[in-house]
């Protein structure tokens, strides 16, 4: 892998003295700048403007932010100095972990890895120390977890579609926004699907759509594209999709989620639904590449999830459109369980069962 596809920059080499940045995907691929993490207030910063984005990348920048704001924050050391029980700490740093969940609402990675780290705190030993030593560790073992899963789901992803391909023995596959390296801590999920593809030399070509109006397909996945060198990179117009389909031919749509329901509907970047409408329309499949974490039985449709609405600006800027027009920017849509083939995680790819459901709960409780 490409050190030009590095999301973050984390070091710890004391093991108690840990240093994080992030790259500044808004810059990319024009510029190539990290922005250094001291706090958890910028940790929510660049997770708010979007400055990195991507399920997973959200939820280990947000647990490796708090790690360094606890050990390096002067202002952090300062309040922490007076409190003297194992629970006035976990109190403290909880209140730290609520404000990290507001960065942005959609994606439930975000909320499971506080919820994973709350429990490792709880088990920790009695000493302030070693709450604090708790959260560095197990954040850091969220990180080198992302990664190996990452490998996983896109072997796993591979392995499936090859097995399900008619009549070729390489894959044309599309995707939508931003999967990859970018919008994890490494490989990717949905992008990492056709990574492993081009490993196994059966990609035969990957059109990404450029995802409008943040445009994250044509800024950061062509970009990925070009580096990794995958064959027959094409960028399209997301409006162009159905015509791609009908003329050139796919045989496989990927894309990630940021949220799937106990039923199977996901939240994934706005245009995803549109992606499954016109795979449906023309018999291709359509697979949600996404970690284990972003399961979330919680919500038994996708009639529940909480959809982001980002600010206007982010439209009119990028289209050029009159000022004053109003706008609807919704960052997320949801996409029905029944136009989605398999959904591929780390530990296999669900499918829908002989009644043409998903048993989300009934996968969780086995791998669990």
């Amino acid at each position: 892998m490409s050190n030009n596809l590095q999301s973050l920059i984390y070091s710890n080499e004391g093991g108690d003295k840990p240093t994080l940045s992030v790259l500044d995907q808004l810059l990319v691929p024009h510029e190539k700048t990290y922005i250094k993490i001291p706090d958890v207030e910028a940790a929510w910063s660049v997770i708010r403007t979007m400055q990195i984005r991507g399920a997973p990348l959200i939820a280990i920048v947000a647990c490796l932010g708090l790690s360094v704001d606890l050990a390096t924050n002067p202002k952090t050391l300062a309040e922490l100095e007076p409190l003297s029980t194992k629970q006035e700490v976990i109190d403290y740093v909880i209140k730290k972990m609520d404000y990290l969940r507001t960065s942005r609402p959609t994606a439930v990675n975000l909320f499971n890895a506080m919820d994973e780290l709350t429990g490792a705190i709880q088990a920790a030993g009695e000493s302030k120390a070693d709450v604090i030593k708790t959260v560095i560790s197990h954040a850091e073992f969220m990180l080198e977890r992302d990664v190996s899963d990452n490998k996983a789901i896109g072997d796993n992803g591979a392995k499936d579609i090859l097995d399900n391909l008619k009549d070729r023995s390489k894959v044309r596959m599309a995707t939508i926004c931003n999967t990859g390296s970018l919008a994890t801590a490494a490989y990717g999920t949905a992008l990492g699907v056709a990574r492993s593809l081009h490993a196994m030399d059966k990609l035969e070509s990957i059109f990404c759509l450029e995802t409008r109006p943040y445009n994250q397909g044509s800024r950061l996945t062509a970009f990925e594209i070009m580096e990794e060198k995958m064959p027959n990179g094409t960028l399209i117009c997301d409006s162009a999709i159905a015509a791609l389909m009908r003329t050139k031919g796919i045989d496989a749509c990927v894309a990630g989620a940021d949220r799937v329901c106990a039923n199977g509907d996901t939240a994934n970047k706005i245009g995803t639904y549109m992606l499954a409408l016109c795979a449906k329309a023309h018999g291709i499949p359509f697979y949600i590449a996404a970690p284990f974490t972003t399961l979330d039985t919680k919500l038994a449709n996708g009639d529940l999830i909480e959809i982001e609405e980002r600010p206007a600006a982010e439209m009119i800027d990028t289209s050029k459109a009159p000022t004053t027009m109003p706008v609807w920017n919704p960052a997320f849509d949801v996409t029905p369980a029944a136009y989605i083939t398999g959904i591929i995680t780390e530990k296999g790819v669900i499918r829908k069962g002989e009644d043409g459901t998903f048993d989300i709960a009934g996968f969780i409780a086995k791998h669990s």
